[in-house]
């Protein structure tokens, strides 16, 4: 008869998130089957920034030191307006007393990928399902089940335990029939890549850059292929307009003049929400990353976010593996956890700092700048506001994967 302990941990989406829990999962010796609907590891360009908090949780699978060696480090980031130049800079050389890393790591997410897919495919313990998509998911008394659809053929995968990483459209959500409540901004964004350095052009500019106006609000980044510029698409503009190569020179121009045309190295329009799924738990069954919550991008949290998701998921579930733990106290202290995260920081944030660029009203933009500077000019203030963005302050505050009733974790 088969054991719980004998069967895999499937693991559903393999972008950033999934690929993550597979490998925390498999570097404690369980057996782990990841199902992907695309046939090759993810290449998606969006997410690219990743923050102290999780550079030192990756650290547990073997992958910070490589990403520090191919990323850009950048420690400072800025406030902007569009019409007013530099409001307020933060360094996070601030947080050297509490963090390795002290600094905003950029990256773009592939990379991780790229870099999880290696380890993953040299280790007997997993399975990689690329090209194959999940249909269905289900409880059973034996554990969970999930309906495949394989370049072979349908399969019925039987596991221990289910994490659906498989994002905001997500198949394992659905199946459970856990509501998805929030709203999507009216506009859409835009992220335009290109290979003329942004810096050259704006005196002073930083690698990570939140630039207010009524107008049109900007932000601008640099990663080590490119520099990035993501801005509002109005929602009376249809998306093959705004993406065509006249209107996006246009908008990179109106950035910064460049005599030549901007080379586009990569594109993307895409809507945004603000969503919480109601539970991150049925049964054996966990959700996280945008399977669980998605957010505007302005902040990069939504990526961090969903790897801390998983990594404390994966925890409880070796405890409960290994039979250290009550299965049902471990799992609901995780939807208790991570939903309360994503409520006060992710969501929190990722609308204020969206909120603060397209403010309007001239009074409670005069208002935020002046905010931004006060906070920018006291240490201490600097110190907490960046230990909050950095996503510190939730780590030290819940932990990841603490055990329940930990005096450390949200009561369940």
């Amino acid at each position: 008869m088969t054991q719980l302990t004998d069967l895999p941990v499937i693991v559903v989406g393999a972008g950033p998130v999934g690929m993550t829990a597979a490998a925390r999962l498999a570097k404690d010796g369980l057996p782990v089957v990841v199902v992907e609907a695309e046939p090759v590891p993810k290449t998606d360009w969006r997410a690219s920034t990743f923050h102290a908090a999780t550079l030192e949780l990756l650290q547990d699978i073997g992958v910070t030191e490589q990403m520090k060696a191919e990323g850009l480090v950048a420690p400072i980031y800025q406030f902007r307006d569009r019409r007013d130049g530099l409001v307020a800079e933060f360094d996070f050389r601030l947080l050297a007393a509490e963090t390795p890393y002290p600094y905003r790591l950029q990256l773009n997410q592939q990379h991780l990928v790229r870099m999880l897919h290696d380890q993953l495919r040299a280790d007997d313990r997993v399975e990689l399902l690329f090209g194959s998509r999940v249909t269905g998911v289900a409880n059973t008394a034996a554990g969970v089940t999930a309906d495949v659809q394989t370049p072979d053929g349908p399969r019925v995968l039987h596991g221990s335990h289910l994490i659906g990483a498989d994002g905001p459209g997500s198949t394992v959500r659905g199946s459970l029939g856990i509501e998805f409540a929030g709203y999507t901004y009216p506009e859409r964004f835009m992220i335009v890549s290109t290979t003329v350095d942004l810096g050259e052009r704006i005196p002073g500019l930083a690698h990570v850059n939140y630039i207010a106006d009524p107008a049109q609000w900007l932000f601008l980044l640099r990663t080590p292929e490119s520099w990035r510029a993501v801005y509002p698409v109005p929602p009376d503009e249809p998306v093959e307009a705004a993406s065509t190569p006249e209107r996006l020179q246009e908008q990179l121009q109106a950035v910064a003049p460049y005599p030549a045309d901007y080379p586009i190295v990569d594109f993307q329009a895409y809507n945004v929400h603000q969503r919480v799924a109601a539970s991150f738990r049925a049964g054996n069954i966990v959700i996280a990353g945008d399977a669980a919550h998605i957010n505007s991008p302005l902040g990069g949290i939504g990526l961090n976010s969903g790897i801390h998701d998983v990594m404390d998921a994966a925890a409880r579930i070796v405890r409960i593996r290994a039979g250290e733990a009550d299965p049902d106290a471990e799992l609901s202290a995780y939807d208790a956890v991570r939903r309360q995260v994503a409520m006060e920081y992710v969501q929190a944030d990722t609308q204020r700092n969206t909120e603060r660029l397209k403010e309007t009203d001239e009074t409670r933009r005069r208002a935020s700048q002046e905010e931004m500077r006060a906070i920018a000019a006291d240490p201490a203030r600097a110190r907490a506001y960046m230990r909050r963005v950095s996503l510190l302050e939730s780590v030290r505050r819940f932990g990841i994967g603490l055990p329940p009733g930990h005096p450390m974790e949200v009561p369940v």
